[in-house]
Formats: structure tokens, sequence, C-alpha cells
């Protein structure tokens, strides 16, 4: 029979200087949790009152007493959890974990540059470095645990990408890779589009044309971007932008995810060296500029 069927966790901390009883008291401190009497038995009987491991628990609605017994005994501590977005900027990734209640902050004053010097990283833009997933930590661990975390999955799944990597695709090094990942996924968020795109800018990049890509002047404009490009914007030259410069920008844009990363380095084999968004969530390929521009009139022009 579960301790209770429904309601949020009861979270408690147990120290090494507690007794059991103290143990069922913090356990039922905040609602009827268990029969402290009935629970002390079971303890008593299964020899483990004396194994109660000190940390951080919690008691969760469905689960029985003999569950809760196997936490105590075997520290199966509480855990918290701070989930990185595919597409957040690292501007992004380092407010939500600045933010996060349960964690040590020891990251928050420090500058980016800082940052990377303390994780041993070589470049001084966080951008891109950092594997975007669901992190799981103990309550007040170190947010420096988690950035190291996130940078040692995204150089393994890079590492993996680079040894089997096609060696006509021309990326002087994966972290040209990892930005044009960052580019693809800030472009679309359709998977069948993903390897398409991937393509149409492999195939610019070889022909020497400029990626004329928004996403990344979005980027280089910073704070003056207003939820709108303008022809200025695109007129304006900054190291992003993609308009007025030949080949990759010089860092990530993103924190680009599994799926835009299996497409930088295996990118569709297409012929096609433009695209347009259709407004549905998904674009509109072509091979020549005369049917990019009819494509234009049709899903930008007429809007």
């Amino acid at each position: 029979m579960p301790v209770f069927s429904k309601g949020k966790p009861v979270r408690f901390e147990v120290q090494s200087a507690d007794a059991l009883s103290d143990v069922t008291e913090k356990m039922n401190s905040e609602r009827d949790t268990v029969n402290e009497t009935l629970f002390t038995l079971l303890m008593t009987l299964t020899g483990r009152s004396s194994a109660i491991k000190p940390g951080p628990y919690d008691i969760r609605a469905g689960e029985s007493p003999y569950r809760v017994m196997q936490k105590l005994s075997n520290g199966i501590f509480a855990v918290e959890s701070v989930t990185i977005i595919e597409g957040w900027t690292f501007h992004q990734m380092r407010k939500a974990i600045d933010a996060h209640p349960a964690l040590k902050h020891e990251t928050a004053g420090l500058t980016d540059a800082e940052l990377m010097k303390k994780l041993g990283i070589e470049h001084t833009h966080g951008e891109g470095l950092f594997y975007p997933d669901t992190y799981q930590f103990k309550q007040d661990g170190s947010d420096l645990r988690i950035y190291e975390q996130a940078h040692k999955i995204l150089l393994k799944k890079l590492d993996t990408l680079w040894e089997s990597r096609d060696p006509s695709l021309p990326y002087q090094s994966s972290y040209e890779a990892l930005i044009m990942a960052s580019i693809i996924e800030k472009e679309t968020g359709h998977s069948k589009d993903r390897a398409m795109i991937a393509g149409v800018f492999i195939n610019r990049l070889k022909k020497g044309m400029r990626l004329q890509t928004d996403p990344t002047v979005i980027y280089g404009m910073g704070e003056r971007y207003d939820g709108k490009i303008h022809k200025a914007d695109l007129l304006r030259d900054t190291p992003y932008n993609t308009y007025t410069r030949k080949g990759l920008p010089p860092t990530p844009i993103a924190l680009p995810g599994k799926a835009a990363l299996d497409a930088a380095f295996n990118p569709a084999q297409t012929d096609a060296l433009y695209f347009v968004a259709k407004g549905d969530g998904t674009s509109v390929f072509s091979n020549n500029l005369d049917d990019h521009n009819k494509a234009v009139e049709q899903y930008i022009l007429k809007k």
C-alpha cells in the first residue's frame, strides 16, 4: 500500500546524527506520510534501522513503505534537474542555470571568458560548446558541474561525428561543423528539412557563395534585434552577417542538438542552392535563382 496516493513529493534531509525516530518525524513533518510504528518495525526487522544514509530525500506519491526503506538504506537521494533547450544561446543557458534555486551558484559572477577559463576550455566564447539536455543534480550541487557535464557530452558527440565524417565536407575543423550545426538548429525545427538545409549550405560553401542566412544576422545584431530584420540590417557588416561576408561566422550562434549535429555531418545530396520558409515550419528548395525568386514571391511577398 502506498504511503500516499497523490500530491507533491515530501522533501526532507537526513543528518548523520539522526536516529530512526528523527527520520520518521521529518518524514511526517509536512503530512502523515508513514505510520511511525509500522515503519520503524519494518526497518528494524529488515536490519536497516542503522543503515540510513545521510542526505536529501523525497517521497513521491504511489511509493510503498518498502521503497522508502530502500531509498534510506541505499542512499537514493532526491535529485533536482535543469533543462537546457536546443537552440538556446549560451546567454539563455547561463540565465536558466543562474536562476535555478537548487543549485550552488559558483559561476554567477563570472564573465563568459572567466567561466571558459575555469572550465579549461580554450575558447573565450561559450556559444555552442554545451550540449542541450536535462541534467540532474543533488540539492545544492555546483552549477559548475552542469557546465562540465554539458561540455563533456558535446565534445564526445562532436568527436564521434568528426572521426566518421565524409572527407569531402568543407569543414577545416570540428568547430566549423559545430558552427554549421548551430545555424541549422536556428533555421528550422522541422526534422525532414534539416538535412536539406545542410545540403544547401554545403553547396554554397563549396561554390564560394555567401550563406545569406538570417539567424546569423540576428545573432550579430544582439540587443538591436526587435523581432524584424530590416534592409539596413542586411547591409550593416558584422562578423556574423553572412549576407556581407563569405564562409561561416566566427562562432556558433546557438546550442545545437543531436538532430542539427547529425544534419551538419550528414547533409542531403542535393543540387539545391536556395530555400525559403513556407510559413508552416517547412521550406521549399530551389536549384536556381529563378525558381527561388518564384518561391519568394509565392511564400513571402504575397503575405
